[in-house]
């Protein structure tokens, strides 16, 4: 039987990130096409490692008693002594701990790397920090197999890496089109369905938060702006300077996991602002391109690829708020940008074509007996 080991993600089912949901997207679909698919999943507690089986994926459940980075340290290098065993063909997801995969090079075992964005660039992290991240760029794009770009711009970047460009394949994420969601979560926010706007990001500078909210709130909009995600203002000097800036239109609804819930916020938002100014293709703003929702998104290539000319972009509050004012001021320039944000998820970011290519990619790496 075919079989595929998934490294890298906290496990499935998704209750973290778009890794997970990206794993856990694939491994269905792999067992769906007669696969044999292993997830290795962290668990925080004590004992030894545990296996069992949810929709037809095995688990291989990891206890870690350590926490934050740390924890996750610890747990990808179990990951990978465990997967090492076997000479099953594997993927790792992200290359944050990439030198452990040199235990996988030396077995012989293939190891496919998607290697995410350029974490060592992110202004969240300290200098040790980028340093090993930075570390573990190269040893992913020297270790792993074949490479993952989920973007133009990271295929560039690992390319930068003196790797050849045969040994990269650039396949995007994907998001479910949304035909339909409950009005009723929607209001239980206090928000009334085609009145608001939404913005669901990590509060880090990265992401433009201030920029957004400083621009939405220049003036009335007649139109709420909800933030989902965590604020914390009495421990976080950037969390307090976004909550300051904000107007009385600007709700902060805190960090949503239910996933109906977030997809009835998506689905009746009449725009999407996406803020991140790094990364590659980014979940969230595919996301809300299969809702349906127009963007106006920070200008940068990594954007500009993702959401295509019917979005619209700034680089600063002022511009975001100008922005603001051209497509809400415009119900014809609203509808030109649905139906162009649309045709671009259709043609890129299906899950049905991206998990296809995959599947595609990683027929080629299995093991030959």
């Amino acid at each position: 039987m075919k079989t595929l080991r998934i490294l890298g993600t906290r496990g499935v089912p998704a209750t973290h990130g778009g890794f997970e949901t990206f794993a856990e997207y694939l491994a269905l679909y792999l067992v769906k096409h007669g696969w044999r698919v292993v997830v290795y999943c962290q668990e925080d507690c004590i004992g030894p490692i545990f296996e069992d089986v949810w929709e037809g994926i095995e688990r291989v459940r990891i206890p870690v008693t350590q926490t934050g980075p740390k924890g996750t340290m610890v747990f990808d290098w179990k990951a990978t002594a465990h997967a090492a065993q076997f000479g099953d063909l594997c993927l790792t997801l992200g290359y944050n701990t990439a030198a452990f995969c040199f235990f996988l090079r030396i077995k012989g075992i293939p190891n496919l790397i998607n290697m995410d964005g350029i974490e060592w660039s992110r202004a969240k992290w300290g200098k040790v920090a980028k340093t090993w991240f930075w570390l573990n760029d190269w040893a992913g794009c020297w270790l792993g197999n074949h490479l993952v770009a989920d973007h133009p711009k990271i295929k560039e970047h690992l390319k930068s890496r003196r790797v050849r460009e045969d040994k990269i394949t650039m396949i995007p994420y994907g998001a479910d089109v949304v035909t339909e969601a409950s009005t009723e979560k929607v209001r239980e926010y206090g928000l009334e369905p085609n009145r608001y706007l939404t913005v669901i990001a990590r509060a880090e500078p990265e992401n433009s938060l201030l920029e957004i909210v400083k621009g939405f709130s220049k003036k009335p909009r007649g139109y709420q702006l909800a933030v989902l995600g965590n604020y914390d203002p009495e421990k976080n000097a950037y969390h307090r300077s976004v909550m300051d800036a904000a107007g009385p239109e600007v709700s902060f609804l805190g960090a949503i996991y239910d996933k109906a819930v977030v997809r009835a916020l998506r689905f009746h938002s009449i725009a999407y602002i996406h803020g991140h100014q790094v990364g590659g293709t980014n979940p969230s703003l595919i996301e809300a391109m299969g809702a349906g929702n127009p963007v106006i998104a920070h200008d940068n290539p990594f954007n500009r690829w993702v959401s295509g000319d019917s979005a619209r972009y700034f680089r600063d509050a002022n511009q975001c708020s100008d922005r603001l004012d051209e497509v809400l001021q415009s119900p014809s320039v609203l509808g030109e940008m649905k139906q162009g944000i649309l045709q671009r998820h259709r043609d890129e970011f299906t899950w049905e074509k991206v998990l296809a290519e995959y599947e595609a990619l990683l027929t080629e790496w299995l093991p030959r007996s």
